[in-house]
């Protein structure tokens, strides 16, 4: 079941409840006791930093895959701050080591991101800030090469602690494979639906978006059933398949240009399709793909700026969901995004 804690943070007491749900989620993690407190730190940073800068926020507090998936790789705690404040004029200065105000633990951002295992920041003066920090086991040895990135966020409907949303993704040999899952309507049972959906994925890794659906189809018999989509690379071929079934939002950069990627109608566990459509498409270092569950207004402006596009695909994904969100337009349903996208290559 995808455990999101979705804290607002508007006064100092709630800074106390950002520490305490990343502590447990450390817990549900895993993590021992050095790195469950590196979790808390963080996440107390964010939130402090969120009343003293932009005069409140969202903190986001969830369980997520690696960005670059191996097999029988631990959850990690990803802690995201999403501000729609001043932003911050110099992020290089914000980001230096030891730099921190006078209301902060001290920590400061660079320290928070020397601690943190991946660590992304992105601000426009007069827009807001995204800090996003993920915390998990640490690894011996320098982290495995992969050509494509995954990151994403999830935001359950009116504070609750599961999601009806869940986004996963798994690696088979040259295959890496995405999944999003958006379990009808929203609640705990809304939740197993999706979580049925995730479980499934890791073992369809191996096979074409197209045939993952139908195992989908089956493992969701019984549940309420999801809207699913699901998008593989193959790295040596050079090429993104895609198939969804129901309300599923998917945008395909390509270029300077997006496009949307259209999913069947219907209900994965509920109506079995003979067929499905999957598109090919060639896949290129200047690709992205966002997919989103229909928490997301549908007429939302995918980002353009570059330097955003080549961040954390995580930060992409808060970033995106900040932008699209209006007070005027609450949101009436889980909400999820994630993003797909290539490693940057390595500086000469």
């Amino acid at each position: 079941m995808s455990l999101v804690w979705d804290i607002p943070v508007h006064d100092s007491t709630r800074v106390r409840d950002v520490r305490v749900a990343a502590e447990r989620a450390a817990v549900r993690a895993g993590l021992d006791e050095p790195r469950t407190a590196a979790t808390a730190l963080v996440a107390t940073e964010l939130a402090t930093n969120l009343l003293k800068h932009a005069g409140g926020g969202q903190v986001l507090i969830d369980l997520v895959d690696p960005p670059l998936p191996e097999a029988g790789a631990p959850m990690m705690v990803q802690i995201a701050a999403i501000d729609h404040g001043q932003g911050i004029a110099d992020v290089r200065d914000a980001l230096r080591d030891g730099y921190s105000t006078a209301r902060s633990l001290g920590a400061g951002l660079g320290t928070c991101r020397r601690i943190a295992d991946d660590f992304g920041l992105y601000s426009v003066p007069g827009r807001g800030t995204v800090a996003l920090a993920r915390v998990g086991v640490r690894a011996n040895g320098a982290a495995p090469a992969a050509p494509v990135r995954v990151g994403g966020v999830n935001v359950p409907f009116g504070g609750a602690e599961c999601s009806g949303d869940a986004w996963a993704w798994a690696r088979s040999g040259g295959l890496l494979t995405l999944m999003m899952a958006d379990g009808l309507g929203h609640g705990p049972e809304a939740a197993w639906a999706s979580t049925a959906a995730t479980r499934a994925l890791h073992t369809s890794a191996h096979l074409p978006p197209a045939e993952a659906l139908v195992n989908l189809d089956s493992a969701l018999r019984g549940t309420r059933g999801a809207a699913v989509a699901v998008a593989q690379i193959d790295t040596g071929a050079g090429v993104l398949r895609f198939a969804g079934v129901g309300n599923i939002g998917a945008r395909l950069r390509e270029g300077g240009t997006w496009r949307s990627l259209l999913s069947r109608p219907g209900i994965v566990g509920v109506h079995r399709h003979a067929t499905l459509r999957e598109d090919r498409i060639p896949w290129a270092p200047d690709r992205l793909l966002i997919l989103h569950s229909d928490g997301l207004p549908s007429r939302w402006t995918p980002p353009s700026d570059p330097d955003l596009l080549a961040a954390d695909p995580a930060v992409v994904a808060a970033v995106t969901l900040r932008d699209a969100s209006s007070s005027a337009r609450p949101v009436r349903d889980d909400t999820a995004v994630a993003v797909l996208a290539p490693t940057p290559s390595e500086e000469p």
